[in-house]
This record gives structure tokens, sequence and C-alpha cells, in this order.
């Protein structure tokens, strides 16, 4: 039973929280404000970066538990988030993002795209939001994001493609990594929260959500390419994609031991970073085989989920009580309206509190948490690092958040006619 009694400091995080979603829907008007006033133009362009935004807050929330609750409870809150998640996102983005990795899943794709009856470049783009989301349910979502976000922005995002396609391709990845990551226990983060406490193994993901998802992601890649399927032929050999393997087969390999590694310690940050900074010696050894590594973009990322968890452990008296006693219909739409606004994985987190649910309920959640994933960047946790990979090539550089919600929202239908119809 839910304490019915509010602290202060619950009221204040909720109104921040409300402030910080809303400052993610107005990031533009910060990037307009650094152009008007140039004074100030360093504080405007950090504050216009939505990755900045939680993270931001976060540290407002802080500065007001030290004002209502003191030095040593505001310490003791921080200490008792759990930042695992944020620092694997990292680890994962920065590896699966490396040179190697890239251009041996990019030779990989290109290989099944040579067999599929279709323009090799509209297969590839196919491919990308197929087989690379559903891959997520293996190397983790957050991987399949970043993998499928640099081989879409080096070969699509880099020319000079309409905006209705880029929005709309957006929108399918999102929706696409949200759902895809569902055929295992392990490989989403909203299913990653409550697989342990609910028993849900591998095998139960599959049959109850896993191929229900797979044939939405085929389906919205489907509809996708054929809608645009002319003004992808017209970027056949246009992209800055190599074609060619230029890494080591044996490097190449050396980093997918390294990913895989990540992946298994997931759950253990002090055995992932430990790899991570063993990864970044290997790199250093062999940096003729090597690009950028995306450190910055990883580290952005990692705030942003960072500072949502740190707003977001003080949500829960409302969040719970929002979600008892609600119809499992209702609650899927329910779940997937909220998702919009917190993460996934914390409104599954949520749940899993509830004690005594039906499994009915518990489908209901997940599946209306898995399925809202791609309505905006603060849904699922990965979006982020798509947004960071793939800002740049939008107007500004900076993706619309009412932009990303409209383009999410004809695959996001297509999920939730798998999830309760199937």
């Amino acid at each position: 039973m839910i304490d019915s009694t509010i602290s202060l400091p619950e009221i204040f995080a909720a109104a921040i929280f409300a402030l910080a979603v809303l400052h993610t829907f107005s990031t533009k008007l910060f990037a307009h404000l650094a152009h008007v006033q140039p004074r100030h133009a360093g504080l405007w362009h950090l504050l216009a970066e939505v990755e900045v935004v939680f993270g931001f807050w976060a540290f407002v929330l802080l500065a007001v538990l030290f004002a209502l609750t003191g030095k040593t409870d505001a310490i003791d809150y921080m200490e008792s988030r759990n930042f695992t998640e944020p620092l694997f996102v990292f680890v994962i983005m920065v590896i699966a993002a490396s040179r190697p990795i890239l251009e041996f899943c990019g030779a990989a794709v290109r290989g099944v795209a040579g067999m599929l009856p279709m323009a090799r470049e509209v297969a590839i783009f196919f491919l990308c939001l197929t087989l690379i989301p559903l891959l997520g349910s293996f190397i983790t979502e957050p991987a399949a994001m970043t993998l499928a976000a640099l081989m879409l922005r080096d070969r699509y995002f880099s020319q000079d493609i309409s905006s209705r396609l880029k929005y709309a391709t957006l929108g399918v990845l999102f929706v696409n990594v949200s759902i895809g990551g569902t055929l295992t226990s392990f490989g989403a983060p909203p299913v990653l929260m409550v697989a342990a406490t609910w028993s849900w193994d591998t095998a139960f993901m599959f049959t109850t959500f896993g191929w229900k998802a797979a044939l939405a992601v085929l389906l919205n890649a489907s509809l996708l390419t054929v809608l645009f399927r002319g003004e992808l032929a017209g970027t056949a050999g246009q992209g800055k994609a190599a074609d060619k393997l230029g890494v080591p087969l044996s490097v190449a390999m050396i980093h997918l031991v390294f990913l895989v590694a990540v992946v298994l310690f997931a759950h253990h940050p002090s055995i992932f970073m430990g790899i991570f900074l063993l990864f970044l010696g290997y790199t250093e050894a062999y940096e003729r085989y090597q690009d950028r590594l995306i450190l910055r973009e990883g580290l952005l990322v990692a705030f942003f989920l960072a500072g949502l968890i740190v707003l977001g452990g003080l949500q829960q008296w409302w969040l719970q009580k929002t979600l008892l006693g609600v119809e499992p219909t209702l609650l899927f739409f329910l779940a997937t309206g909220l998702t919009a606004i917190t993460d996934n994985a914390a409104l599954t987190y949520l749940a899993s509190l509830v004690e005594g649910v039906t499994p009915a309920f518990q489908y209901a959640i997940v599946a209306g948490a898995v399925t809202g994933g791609g309505l905006t960047i603060i849904a699922n946790a990965p979006n982020p690092a798509g947004i960071a990979i793939l800002k740049s090539s939008f107007a500004d550089e900076s993706v619309s958040p009412l932009g990303l919600f409209l383009a999410a929202l004809p695959p996001t239908v297509v999920a939730a006619l798998a999830f309760l119809l199937l």
C-alpha cells in the first residue's frame, strides 16, 4: 500500500521533472536565444543541447534537496541512485561505434542486402531498420541504436535527402529499437527491470512479446521503405560509407569480443568499466585502424540518463497511484502515454514494486512501455544516443520534438496493434 502522505521534496521533484520535460520540447527556443543574445550564447547553446536537459535539472533538484532536507539526506539520496545503466550505455556506445565494428557490421549488412530482391541502397536501408533493431535483443538496444544510427547517418542522412524522410526514418528507428529488444529477457532496459522480479526468461519473452515485436518491426520498415523507395534508390553511391572492409578481420573480431564481454557483465560496472579501459588501451595500440571514438557523445547521453535517474527517483508517489487499479487494456494505453514523458525502464521498474499484480497487468505495462518508446527522446534509454548521432543532419542541428512525435505515431500504432491483437 502506498503512503498517502506526500512530502515537500516530492512535490518540488514533480514540479522540477515537469519543467525538465517542458525544457526538452523547448530546446529550439534556447538555440534561437543564442543567436539573438550573443553575449550569453554559450549558456543558451548549452541549454539547447537536449542531452544536457535532465542533467541540468537534476542539479537544480539536488540544490533544492540540500535546502529542504539538508546535506546528509541529499547526499544519501544521490548515493541511493543506481547509475549502472548510464555507465553501461556510455561504454556500449563507444565500443559499438568504433570503426572496426562499424565496418564489420556494414559488410555483413551489405552481404545480406545483396541477397534481397530490391535495389542495394533500398535493401541496406531496410536492414538498418529491421535486422539491427532486432539484433538489439542480443547486443542490447543501446548498441543496436548506435550501429543503426551511424550507418544511417553515413549512408543516407549525410546526403541531401528530404526532411520528411529523415523524420520518418527517425520515428521508425526509435520505435523498432524499442520493441526490437523484446526477443530476449536482457536486451531491452524496460524488460530488464522486471525480468528477475516476475521470473521472465528469454523463452517467455519470445513467445509472449518477441514474435509480435518482430512482425511489427518488419511491417514498419517495409511500409517506410516502400513509401520512400524512389528517394532511397537515388542515394546510390553518394554516401560516406565505404564498401570495402579496410580493417583486418582479426581486429574486428577483437572489438566484437570487447562488445560481447561488456554485454555479459552489463550489471557489474566494476568489471565492464575495467574492460572498457582495456579497450581504450587496445585502440591506442592499433590507432591506424581507428577513427575518433565518440567519447563526447557517449558522455552526453550518460549525463542525460543519469539526470533522468535522479529526477525519476522521486516520481514514484504519483506514478504508482496512476497505475494501480486500471483495467489492462486502458493500462496499456496509459503506459504508452506515460512512457512519452518518463523513461520506459523507470516506468516498468516502478510497476515491479507493486505487489500482487496479475499477469495481465504485467503484460499491459511492459507492452505499453516498449510501444511508446519511440515517441520522445526521453521515452527509451537508447533514444538520446540516436539523437546525439543524427541531429547534426537536421536543420539547426536539432530534432524537433513535435516532428519526432508525429513521425513515431504511425509505427507506434502498428506496434500497439501487434501487442493488443496478436
